[in-house]
């Protein structure tokens, strides 16, 4: 009877400590999945605070250089492909769309020289280089606990712990278009 009661405690400290384990597993998953959370919801008030600088920032442009429709309205379109995007697969993708075609723009601006001199476009595009700062800024922290968290989704025990807790890896690195590394080339007749 003694051996059965030591045969039963012991199974219940087993239970104990696998519990105990699995509820801080657990834990953890979901504070590196709220982590996930938060900081995307940083890099997307910085995406909204660049895509309210933007109408500005073209509306400058337009005074300036009338002719330059094409690459305005990109820019146009990207920014309401970034504005109206509701995932953050969705947002990346207008993010390198917007990317491109802010580029264009700086390049168009190179060809302005009353445009480049003025201090509304000088003020908006010093504004647009801090924000970009904080996307870039806000994309290393978003990507690194993405990296995190789906790390801990591979170790053991956490990966039986997310299997049965329903934990999915989270793929939705934000990285930038191979072609928004590319600078825009320029020539004296070139149109955009």
């Amino acid at each position: 009877m003694k051996a059965g009661l030591i045969a039963l405690l012991v199974v219940v400290l087993i239970l104990f400590v696998a519990g105990g384990k699995f509820i801080s597993v657990r834990n953890d998953l979901a504070v590196k999945k709220n982590a996930i959370e938060a900081d995307w919801a940083q890099i997307d008030a910085d995406l909204q605070r660049r895509a309210d600088l933007i109408p500005n920032l073209v509306g400058t442009v337009k005074a300036y250089a009338k002719e330059e429709t094409t690459v305005v309205d990109e820019i146009s379109k990207a920014r309401a492909a970034l504005v109206g995007a509701t995932t953050p697969e969705g947002k990346i993708a207008a993010n390198n769309q917007m990317d491109g075609a802010l580029g264009r723009l700086l390049v168009i601006s190179e060809n302005y020289p009353n445009l480049k001199a003025n201090e509304n476009f000088q003020s908006l595009q010093f504004q647009l280089e801090g924000t970009e700062n904080r996307i870039l800024q806000s994309r290393r922290v978003y990507n690194k606990a993405v990296q995190d968290y789906n790390t801990e989704l591979q170790l053991f025990p956490q990966n039986i712990v997310a299997s049965i807790s329903g934990f999915q890896p989270n793929n939705a690195y934000f990285k930038t278009d191979a072609g928004a590394r590319t600078a825009p080339k320029v020539s004296d007749d070139q149109k955009f």
